[in-house]
């Protein structure tokens, strides 16, 4: 948990293969504790060909031997969504829109600058995260509700929720 919170999360990404990643992973974890969904995300990484989004949205006939696999979070409505988020976002980039233009823009490319002191501050959801939701789901993604948006918006540093007297949240402001 530390390891992530120092090198990965909050900290702005623009790979669409990774946001595809974390975007995943936030959907696994919706109901469950992070640390178990980083204690199987190597897992995860196996089973979804290193979140590929190209290779995940054809996996519709892997799904029995996804419900099968221990390794794994067998949520079927988040394996379903999983291999449905990738299609959309092979859509949007054969449409010439990468996953990771169609998020960033919700932010005018830049991570927005919250100054919580401490973690009580940090809401689970905004407005903007709802909006994004809705965007997500108009546009075909699923299990993309405002919580695990804004989730998601932490992780890839759409936002930056570090508290201020982190030393991570000093390095991505001056970013």
């Amino acid at each position: 948990m530390q390891q992530y919170h120092d090198q990965e999360w909050g900290r702005p990404n623009h790979d669409s293969r990774h946001l595809f990643e974390l975007l995943s992973l936030e959907i696994m974890q919706a109901g469950l504790s992070w640390q178990t969904v980083l204690n199987k995300r190597q897992a995860f990484k196996q089973a979804f060909h290193d979140f590929d989004y190209r290779q995940v949205q054809g996996m519709e006939s892997e799904l029995p031997s996804l419900m099968k696999n221990a390794a794994i979070i067998r949520n079927r409505r988040k394996l379903i969504a999983t291999i449905n988020n990738a299609k959309v976002i092979n859509e949007l980039a054969n449409s010439g829109t990468t996953f990771d233009r169609y998020m960033w823009q919700f932010v005018a490319d830049k991570p927005i600058q919250h100054h919580y002191q401490s973690h009580e501050q940090i809401p689970a959801t905004t407005d903007l995260a709802k909006q994004i939701s809705k965007q997500m789901k108009k546009d075909g993604f699923s299990f993309t509700g405002p919580v695990i948006i804004y989730s998601f918006m932490q992780a890839v540093g759409m936002v930056n929720d570090h508290e201020v007297d982190c030393f991570a949240y000093q390095e991505i402001a001056e970013d």
